[in-house]
């Protein structure tokens, strides 16, 4: 038996339970059983195993890994982390696992900012040619695993970063991510047990606010893929009955913790750009916009508050 037969017998159980990208995540369970990178994993591809019992372990955590995808149980879940903004995550069952789609809103804030909190980079590690500006402060509003909010202190340099979420345990996932990420970040981060901005006070204001806020409508949840309606939180995805609910609070009570000039940046379901957009021009918002994904579908809308 060689590691690529290995390979094809998951991917082969994986396709019968109808996971999506079966060999992609045969292989990534196989790297995670076996403990190799991608480049061990193809100069060993071909060889015979050996039967010793330390390979016969490995073999075993394999094939108890692949049952428990073919349950669909999300590969991010077995794996214990997903790759945002260039970042390892540690997620689990009490937060949504980070996807691209977001990274487009971290993108947004740090090409609208550029030009006030200097230079940034993609590279893994806090770019030490930014100018870590101590007068900017940031709040991000659901931070769930909190990918956004680290993301934006590391690439942004911005000097103070609050992240809020309801969830005792997300938050102990994003405090995790905070002690593994954060070390080369020199300004102030916080995270803050909250329902939306209950846990605020009136005195604090910030420069700019992030959210990706559940906004998937409660009847669609129950159409979503079993990884995803099984197995993520509730709590992250159900967005009431119009999928809304959490854009109306942000439209009524961003603007009581902006400065003056700041901006909101929120992440939307693909169909609610107008919708959202005209939240927050009923409420006196200027400058409202929706920002296009890289494949083409709205997935932002900034405000500006004067």
């Amino acid at each position: 038996m060689t590691i690529q037969q290995l390979l094809w017998q998951g991917a082969q159980i994986l396709n019968k339970a109808g996971v999506p990208d079966e060999a992609l995540d045969s292989r990534y369970l196989l790297m995670e059983a076996f403990h190799l990178n991608l480049a061990s994993l193809l100069a060993v591809k071909n060889r015979e195993l050996p039967e010793d019992e330390e390979t016969l372990e490995m073999r075993r955590t394999y094939e108890e890994l692949i049952r428990r995808r073919a349950g669909r149980i999300p590969l991010q879940h077995l794996t214990g982390v997903q790759e945002f903004m260039g970042f390892e995550f540690l997620v689990n069952g009490h937060v949504l696992i980070p996807r691209q789609d977001t990274e487009t809103l971290v993108e947004l804030v740090l090409g609208d900012r550029r030009g006030k909190d200097g230079a940034w980079g993609r590279d893994n590690a806090y770019n030490k040619k930014t100018d870590l500006n101590r007068d900017t402060a940031l709040l991000d509003v659901c931070t769930g695993s909190g990918c956004i909010a680290i993301s934006l202190a590391l690439m942004g340099g911005y000097g103070r970063v609050t992240a809020l979420d309801v969830s005792e345990e997300a938050l102990a996932v994003a405090g995790r991510n905070a002690d593994r990420l954060l070390e080369p970040y020199k300004g102030e981060f916080r995270l803050v047990h909250s329902n939306m901005f209950e846990g605020l006070g009136s005195e604090d204001r910030y420069d700019i606010i992030v959210s990706n806020p559940p906004y998937i409508p409660s009847l669609v949840i129950e159409e979503l893929e079993p990884e995803v309606r099984d197995h993520e939180p509730r709590m992250a995805l159900d967005g009431t009955e119009d999928g809304l609910k959490f854009y109306r609070i942000l439209a009524a009570e961003c603007k009581d913790h902006l400065n003056p000039g700041g901006s909101v940046y929120m992440e939307i379901g693909y169909d609610q750009g107008q919708a959202v957009k005209e939240l927050f021009a009923d409420h006196g918002y200027g400058q409202v916009e929706v920002r296009k994904d890289m494949a083409g579908l709205d997935r932002v809308v900034r405000a500006d508050w004067e």
